[in-house]
């Protein structure tokens, strides 16, 4: 596909992701548009596709895949069906981008990389906050020395579950939910965004707060301890109606705090806090998360096809990274114990 050629979507799932973010997305952009969508129920495809004024609807995934008028396919699918789908995709020549976690297991998340690397087709994992206007302004403030050496750091990233995403998320083990895979793994991400540093190790304890059922866990609190020594507090849940999200970085110098944050809308507040005194930061214009997403990630396709080095905001490597950090959570959590996270 030549750089200047429009990119052309598919969406594997009709998901409420898709309909709220991410067409909008994709079609605000003038070098890209929605083609096709896809959900095993062909009623709903069919009136997903009406309602969005997509052109082609699908009931299987090999069906979107063998569209010609399809470059890209967008995964938001529940959780056990992203392997075998980014596999089809990559083998069909097209490019993921892919909802967290990227897979169940490290194994299957590993073969997905490995697949879309093969394929030579440039693949992303969609975790949304690092795109956001305040976390790129806390990077770069950490990064520029601001606050010192960071020592410490607090996410805040209990939520009210929407009763609308009530569904396989608290009841179903086997499609991957339960709070550490929906929320735990973005606090991952986000952390490692913000400090550009590597967790070696993580410390939780989980439990059932009366909203999930099957052993699926709603409230997970733990420590990431990251490479530098800097070591992260986590409280992430489903079940906190009236809490504020956010997060705190304390370094040997001054201190940020940023409220409301943890969200999918390009809101917050950011301060800074030192020699005794509070100052707010301002973090530029606010921008919707997934349009900056998918800006970088069309111009990593673009980027790719003229044989440069096309990176997404967020790359397949930090989907790998970031499910890693996350199933580590999971185990420390079942087996009462620090668990090490190798490379």
């Amino acid at each position: 596909m030549p750089p200047s050629s429009p990119i052309r979507w598919g969406l594997i799932g009709a998901s409420n992701i898709a309909r709220q973010y991410m067409i909008n997305a994709i079609n605000s952009q003038p070098n890209s548009t929605v083609t096709a969508v896809m959900s095993h129920n062909p009623a709903h495809a069919a009136q997903f596709a009406r309602d969005h004024a997509i052109p082609n609807a699908y009931s299987s995934v090999d069906d979107l895949l063998a569209d010609p008028a399809v470059d890209a396919v967008y995964i938001s699918s529940t959780n056990e069906k992203h392997h075998p789908q980014a596999l089809a995709a990559a083998a069909a020549g097209k490019h993921i981008l892919c909802e967290k976690p990227l897979a169940l297991t490290m194994a299957d998340a590993q073969e997905m990389v490995a697949a879309a690397a093969n394929a030579n087709v440039v693949m992303g994992t969609n975790h949304h906050l690092r795109n956001a206007a305040t976390h790129r302004t806390l990077r770069r403030l950490i990064a520029e020395g601001t606050i010192g050496k960071p020592l410490a750091v607090r996410v805040f990233h209990a939520i009210y579950l929407p009763a609308f995403l009530q569904t396989w998320r608290v009841d179903a083990p086997a499609a991957g939910g339960g709070v550490i895979l929906d929320i735990t793994v973005h606090d991952a991400d986000t952390l490692r965004f913000l400090l550009d540093d590597e967790v070696v190790g993580v410390t939780a304890v989980s439990t059932s707060q009366g909203m999930t059922s099957n052993n699926l866990t709603d409230g997970v609190m733990g420590v990431m301890q990251f490479r530098s020594g800097c070591l992260a507090q986590f409280h992430d849940a489903f079940t906190i109606a009236h809490a504020r999200t956010g997060l705190e970085i304390h370094g040997t110098t001054g201190s940020l705090i940023a409220e409301n944050v943890m969200t999918q809308q390009p809101v917050g507040t950011v301060t800074l806090r030192r020699s005794g005194e509070s100052q707010p930061v301002n973090w530029g214009e606010p921008e919707d998360l997934y349009i900056h997403a998918v800006r970088h990630f069309n111009q990593a396709i673009t980027d790719h096809a003229a044989g440069k080095n096309g990176r997404p905001w967020a790359t397949a490597e930090d989907g790998l990274r970031s499910l890693a950090i996350a199933l580590a959570v999971q185990e420390s959590a079942a087996k009462g114990k620090f668990i090490e996270i190798g490379d």
